[in-house]
Order: structure tokens, then sequence, then C-alpha cells
């Protein structure tokens, strides 16, 4: 019986690290779960106009709008120490325009540096995706078209081009990570909705 081969140091490293930030943003969303006062509008029974989530100290964490009950326009998300984690362009609950994210001092303060930027069209990934690692250096560079990966370039955190196939497969694996993030991020503000009452009929 052949045994498999192990995978590249710079693979597995690469999965490592993946796993790592993965569980970073899975901690940095958690943290979101706190004491909150919503500011927002209602309109028809539903969410519509500015929106605001704060800590109860009044320390802004989410800024954004809606219209008709959809999220509509730019979400933008802080940690509790002022640091902008991420912004999500929406319209009518579809991703439109380029995500970015960050990455935060230990502290939440502050931001370190870009960690990624994604262009979508209809919800769907359309343009060139690029990441980077938390010291500055290229991660990976895709081109998508209409949700469909058309070229991958990637690299390891101290500069060595990875093969296309690897290259592929780390997209796969981002892009997965990506959309739990993104839920999460959705999520706390659909957990967090200004109360509309339902309107009167009669």
């Amino acid at each position: 019986m052949v045994e498999a081969a192990p995978p590249a140091p710079e693979a597995a490293l690469l999965v490592i690290r993946a796993v790592v930030a993965a569980c970073a943003w899975a901690c940095a969303v958690e943290a979101l779960a706190q004491s909150y006062d919503v500011v927002g509008q209602c309109r028809s029974g539903v969410p519509n106009g500015a929106y605001e989530l704060k800590l109860s100290d009044g320390r802004v964490r989410v800024v954004g709008a809606f219209s008709q009950g959809r999220m509509t326009g730019t979400f933008i998300f802080w940690r509790s120490g002022g640091a902008r984690v991420a912004v999500l362009p929406l319209d009518n609950d579809a991703r439109n325009g380029t995500v970015a994210l960050w990455y935060t001092a230990p502290d939440g303060r502050s931001e370190t540096g870009h960690r990624l930027e994604a262009p979508y069209r209809d919800d769907r990934l359309h343009g060139v995706k690029r990441s980077w690692y938390a010291g500055g250096s290229p991660r990976t560079e895709l081109r998508y078209d209409h949700g469909r990966l058309m070229a991958a370039r990637a690299w390891s955190e101290n500069g060595v081009p990875l093969a296309d196939a690897e290259a592929r497969r780390l997209a796969d694996r981002d892009a997965e990570a990506d959309e739990h993030m993104y839920a999460s991020l959705v999520a706390l503000v659909r957990q967090h909705l200004p109360v509309c009452e339902p309107e009167s009929t009669g």
C-alpha cells in the first residue's frame, strides 16, 4: 500500500495559519456578544433608515442602514477598542462593492494592516480579490468572474510563490472561511435590530 505524501511544509504552514485566523475571527465575533444599545428607525413594521449598534457606554460597534427591512449601504464594524475590522457594502442584503477586512492590534485599539479586499457583484466575487499576511506581505491574488475562480496566485509568508494547484486550494479554503465570517457579522446585526411595532390595520 502506497502512503500519501505528507503536505509540503509551506502548504502545511498555510493551513495552520488559516485555522488560527479563522479562530481569531470566531473569537472576535464572540467578543461582540455584549450589552448593546440599538439606534434605528422603522417603517411599515420593519427597520428602515440609519442604524447604529453601540455598547452600553456609547462606543460604536456597527453603523449601516436598512431599506424596507433589508441591509443596504455600507456597514462598518469596529472592535470595542475602536479598531475597524470590516466594511461590508450591501444592496438589499446582497454584497455589492469591495469588502474590506483589517488586522487589529491585540488591544483592539488600532488597525495594523489590510487583511483582505474582495470585490462583489450581485453577492458573488467578481474582479481581483487580494489578501495579505499580518506583516503586510502579499498572500493571495485571485481573479473571479461572477463567482468563478479564473486565476490564482499565492505566496508563503516569506514570499515564496505557491504552485497553481495549491493557490487554488487556498482560494477555496479562504472562500469558505470568508463566508462564515461574513455570516457572523450579518448575524450580529440581525440579532440586534430596532424594535419595530406592526402597523395598525384598523
